[in-house]
């Protein structure tokens, strides 16, 4: 493959710096500042992380969790501009965008997680923004700006974040107000056409009682594809995204802080590359790009996402505080999907979607300074999503001329109210012994109205038959427990062994079909996992080596999944729809360790690895148990990375920082059918950056991924009806240039 000269000049420039990699997930290096260098003792210490996992702040070490951490500065060593890029970065997590789109987000953690962003299926990982759940998945791709930190909770987090945390979590956190004034202005050019801008700026009144930040994203670029009939770019990046945020601080144990943030995705739809030429059309052999496309359709992929949040804390004793988020977020999303990638109309399909939700929580923390310290709070959820779904199937000559088109439409609404409980407390029994124990009791009842409509043209306009038009309600009452017990070996190794449960709420197929298979109408139950983790966190040497490690077991039940449905028509032709089932049951056993290591002052090697066994022991269809035949989705048998960090210091007060990390992961199922074709084998990518820390203000960051251009696909369409085999390929080689200045 034909390298650029700045991709050459980035590859050399980092090996002949010998440096290490971009500081993981517990590492939080951020202690190259004068300061910390100017302390011999403490040079090779790795940084500690405070996080609030369990809704409290703890260091990382210390929390009983199998967690990552990422600081800001961590994110901008390890260029990671948007949640997608934590692949490779956390173990046992497969993050990417969902189908065409570029801000939908897909995420799935130690083998659980949900692929369908249509509006009438709930995430398997939650994603929270400041402490707010973001109930749908569109948008949630979040650009990386302003942050302060990100954290990853590994495993289902039921007793503290509830429903729909069945494999994880991810938390956002935003950058805090300041005291001061303060900024920064970031820009960023690359290959691909990479023009980036990021920018905030923040104060305070002079009494410290007003304090403010804004801050300002805009990302583009023009794609990696074309769409051969029109000469548009596929999937170039349009994005622009603010958050702005008023802090009232009329005391030390008072204050409330209002932000209001937004993003609008105008990106074209990523380009999927047909992988097989197709029955219906076989004129069209697959094209040698995993990006270009002759699609018929117009180029539409447009997303919407904005939010409010009130969040005010008031430190009530020395003994409590508590805390108010109220919230109010919604998205709207009109999309194009041509799935067949061709000129004809043979599975074209526009949607449009939107959702609103407001959240309540109220949080008391406890902490006497004594042996028992935690938390509790009460939660409640309303929201609504809807949308539009229009499919026209073999629509073009021949098959409209000989009568075997389809149009349906697929529409409605889910209502969702949710009410938690929950409390999550520890007890310090010796100083070495520590009991944690939590709960959390949810009652919810979802509502829907499931109206889908078969047609006689693309006008849609009379319907002709009747597929679905019922209304439903489905109520979940669940109890999420959870107990670990932690032991210090000494202060700087903690052992731990933990149980908890989670649920993924269920509800109705929005795609149903009860023509054609009425069980499609019927409630979809809720799924759970109960999972058993024995953990430890070390550390050596004056803490300048890092071992953390979590082996688990998880037993999943009614395991919920969206599968392609095929049946036959009146006229001998076949039909299909796509139905949400519970499948079965099935067991996740895994292994993860995540290591940093300090030798010396400049020198950093770090990394992670995951072992994931899935396998099902209940899979029916059809009255069969099929489970030996079936695998689980997003679930790699192995994977990791290796990171390797060096630091210059220069003589007048700058640094220059190389790093050159590699990921791996064996071989991936992304969808259902289990298609060899769209099967992702094992494959590695090698990424590298130079960062020169120029003086205080002025940083100048030189950033590769993937530099070998790997071609490997995320996720895929197997359409066994519409002869239909179709892949979407993760990002080619990209090399940027970033000027950074800070006051």
């Amino acid at each position: 493959m034909k390298r650029t000269y700045l991709s050459l000049a980035i590859g050399l420039a980092t090996t002949g710096l010998l440096f290490a990699a971009p500081l993981f997930a517990q590492q939080g290096n951020d202690s190259s500042t004068a300061t910390e260098q100017s302390k011999p003792a403490k040079a090779k210490e790795l940084g500690q992380i405070t996080v609030t996992a369990r809704k409290r702040e703890e260091t990382l070490q210390d929390v009983p969790i199998a967690v990552s951490a990422f600081t800001a500065e961590s994110l901008f060593k390890q260029n990671v501009q948007n949640l997608a890029d934590l692949q490779g970065k956390v173990p046992s997590l497969q993050i990417y965008a969902a189908r065409g789109s570029n801000t939908t987000l897909t995420a799935y953690i130690r083998g659980v997680g949900q692929a369908d962003p249509t509006w009438g299926f709930d995430p398997a990982v939650g994603i929270y923004l400041d402490d707010v759940y973001m109930a749908r998945p569109q948008g949630t791709m979040l650009d990386v700006f302003d942050v302060s930190r990100i954290e990853v909770l590994r495993g289902p987090q039921g007793s503290l974040y509830g429903k729909n945390t069945i494999g994880g979590a991810i938390k956002y956190v935003s950058a805090p107000l300041p005291t001061k004034t303060e900024g920064a202005v970031e820009t960023t050019v690359g290959t691909h056409g990479e023009k980036d801008v990021k920018a905030s700026v923040g104060g305070a009144s002079a009494d410290g009682v007003w304090r403010g930040r804004i801050a300002y994203a805009s990302e583009h670029n023009n794609g990696f594809g074309t769409d051969l009939l029109t000469g548009s770019r596929n999937g170039d990046k349009n994005t622009n995204a603010a958050r702005a945020t008023l802090g009232f601080f009329p005391s030390s144990t008072f204050n409330a802080q209002l932000t209001v943030d937004g993003v609008r995705d105008n990106s074209n739809p990523r380009g999927a590359k047909m992988l097989t030429s197709n029955l219906f059309d076989p004129a069209y052999a697959p094209l040698s790009s995993d990006y270009d496309t002759r699609s018929g359709m117009a180029q539409v992929n447009h997303t919407k996402l904005y939010g409010t949040a009130l969040t005010m804390n008031w430190i009530a004793s020395q003994d409590w505080s508590l805390k108010s988020i109220t919230a109010v977020r919604g998205s709207s999303t009109g999309t194009n999907i041509d799935f067949d990638t061709l000129p004809e109309q043979i599975a074209d399909v526009s949607a449009t979607y939107k959702d609103h939700q407001f959240t309540q929580e109220l949080q008391a923390n406890y902490d006497s300074g004594g042996s028992v310290h935690g938390v509790f709070g009460l939660y409640y959820f309303n929201g609504t999503a809807s949308g539009q779904i229009r499919n026209i199937f073999l629509g073009s000559p021949p098959y409209s001329t000989l009568g075997y088109s389809q149009y349906g439409s697929t529409g409605g609404s889910i209502g969702t109210k949710s009410y938690a409980g929950y409390g999550d407390f520890t007890w310090d029994i010796s100083p070495v012994w520590s009991l944690d124990l939590g709960v959390r009791l949810t009652d919810e009842k979802k509502t829907a109205l499931i109206q889908n409509y078969g047609y006689a043209n693309a006008s849609f306009t009379d319907p002709t038959s009747t597929l679905a038009d019922f209304t439903g309600s489905h109520t979940s009452h669940n109890v999420s427990p959870k107990a670990s017990l932690d032991y210090s070996v000494t202060d700087q190794i903690k052992l731990y062994a933990s149980y908890s449960e989670g649920f993924h709420s269920g509800g109705y197929n929005i795609r149903a079909n009860c023509a054609a298979i009425p069980t499609s109408c019927r409630p979809i139950q809720d799924e759970n996992v109960k999972s058993y983790e024995l953990g430890s966190k070390m550390t050596f040497f004056d803490d300048s080596l890092m071992l953390n490690t979590a082996l688990y077991h998880n037993i999943y039940s009614n395991i919920q999944l969206s599968v392609f449905t095929s049946y036959t028509l009146p006229n001998g032709s076949q039909g299909f729809f796509g139905d949400f089932t519970n499948a079965g049951k099935g067991h996740i056993d895994g292994l993860e360790e995540e290591f940093a290591w300090k030798p010396s002052e400049n020198w950093t090697f770090s990394g992670n690895f995951a072992y994931l066994h899935t396998k099902y022991t209940q899979f029916i269809s059809g009255g069969v148990n099929i489970a030996d035949t079936q695998s689980f989705t997003n679930a790699p048998r192995w994977s990791g990375a290796l990171n390797l960090e060096r630091s210059f210091p220069l003589s007048d007060g700058g640094s220059i920082t190389g790093r050159v990390n590699y990921t791996y992961q064996t071989s991936v199922f992304p969808e259902t059918t289990l298609s060899p074709l769209i099967e992702q084998p094992a494959y590695g990518l090698w990424n590298a950056g130079l960062i020169w820390q120029i003086n205080q203000p002025w940083t100048l960051s030189l950033q590769g991924s993937n530099l070998a251009n790997k071609s490997y696909r995320t996720t895929g369409y197997n359409i066994a009806a519409l002869g239909i085999v179709t892949g979407f390929y993760g990002a080619p080689r990209m090399v940027t240039l970033t000027a950074r200045y800070t006051f």
